[in-house]
């Protein structure tokens, strides 16, 4: 039998971040999930945005990041719907609101890379390759039952086992789940002309098609289609679909080569009924799923991540539960509102696309006719797209 104050479950990017955190505020944590399987890279990217930067940066973890991300300093919408009521183009820069980027891309490998050398170097996480076969609740703590027949009580388990959540199920959390009529293909490519720093959106009747800067001249594609239009794409071959993405960006970044793994990903979403219960708190994928767009799904998942470690922080300093039923009801009602808005938003745009009808295509155009006139409200777009106004402490510049 092992104890930890603080079992985290599942080593993706979000539990990998929430380990470090709990370890932040003092807590000792032990880190569960089975030994990665062999396989191809992961050449998927994420954009992170300035406060999850932030958070890298005070957890010791950017520093061995910094060199192969690409900070992204605008951000250009382009309607390509050839709609009765086309909206204007919008560029988005990062200068406008005194920031020197919105926050930096970087590939999903190198980012779990440098999050598994914190977490090894780390001396309040001890990591375990196992997988949870069960949960026991008690009055006082968890005990999980792991597959290798061991078992670990905690106070608190952290549940960052991903959308199908084992540890979300035995706390007995209800979600709310729902599917699109679109799967994304996501592809890494070199190219000719210089990116600039700036991603560019299409938004096309399908579904946006968005290139998104990568260091050197690299950039990552997350193209929304049908189904079966991503699934053909997908199945070209490289020099084919390289042609293909050329014509779609119209010379926009000159020749496209060396496409890197290609994915296709359906596209749904999740929403759990709380962010936490019976000495369970969700982070990530186990709490809320989005579509690819608007750089927002990781990027809620650390502040999930920051959110629950400055609550086990405060239960520390004053001797109180880290599990109780008072801190996880406090966690609930400091990241539910902001999971529901970003999730609201993604999903309006997304289904603001899909529609043909007319009353919905002009309010897209004024909306985006506005945003281009004006300022004070670019701003707020600008600011209120990068996260909420109070992050948590560890998302701050320069925290101690």
């Amino acid at each position: 039998m092992q104890s930890a104050d603080i079992a985290v479950v599942g080593a993706g990017p979000a539990g990998l971040t929430a380990a470090l955190c709990l370890a932040h505020a003092g807590r000792r944590i032990l880190l569960i999930a089975p030994p990665e399987p062999d396989r191809k890279p992961d050449r998927r990217t994420t954009a992170l945005l300035g406060g999850s930067v932030h958070l890298l940066e005070n957890l010791g973890v950017w520093t061995s990041l910094a060199a192969r991300a690409a900070p992204l300093e605008g951000i250009r919408l382009v309607d390509d719907r050839n709609s009765l009521f086309p909206a204007p183009e919008l560029t988005f820069r990062a200068a406008e609101i005194g920031a020197a980027s919105f926050g930096a891309n970087v590939e999903n490998q190198d980012l779990v890379a440098a999050l598994l050398a914190a977490v090894a170097s780390a001396p309040a996480v001890t990591r375990r390759e196992a997988s949870v076969a069960a949960v026991e609740a008690g009055p006082t703590g968890l005990r999980l039952l792991l597959d290798t027949g061991e078992t670990v009580d905690a106070r608190l388990a952290i549940a960052a086992d991903g959308r199908n959540s084992l540890i979300r199920k035995a706390a007995g959390i209800d979600v709310r789940t729902w599917s699109y009529p679109q799967a994304a293909l996501a592809v890494s490519f070199s190219h000719s002309r210089e990116h600039g720093h700036v991603s560019t959106e299409l938004h096309r009747r399908n579904g946006p098609f968005t290139v998104v800067p990568l260091a050197g001249r690299r950039s990552s594609l997350v193209w929304v289609e049908s189904p079966s239009r991503a699934q053909a794409l997908a199945a070209l071959p490289a020099s084919a679909l390289a042609r293909v993405i050329e014509d779609e960006l119209q010379g926009l970044l000159g020749a496209v080569t060396d496409l890197g793994h290609r994915g296709v990903f359906p596209l749904s979403g999740l929403t759990a009924a709380s962010m936490g219960a019976r000495r369970t708190a969700l982070v990530g994928e186990a709490a809320h799923v989005m579509p690819p767009i608007g750089a927002q799904g990781l990027n809620l998942g650390f502040r999930d991540a920051a959110a629950i470690a400055e609550l086990v922080a405060e239960a520390a300093s004053d001797g109180s539960d880290p599990g109780s039923d008072v801190l996880l009801a406090r966690y609930h009602r400091a990241r539910m509102s902001d999971v529901l808005v970003r999730q609201a938003s993604i999903d309006a745009l997304n289904r603001s696309l899909l529609s043909d009808l007319l009353p919905v295509q002009a309010l897209r155009g004024a909306g985006f006719h506005l945003l281009a006139r004006v300022a004070p409200l670019r701003d707020f777009v600008m600011r209120a797209g990068l996260g909420p106004t109070a992050l948590p402490p560890l998302m701050r510049q320069h925290v101690a």
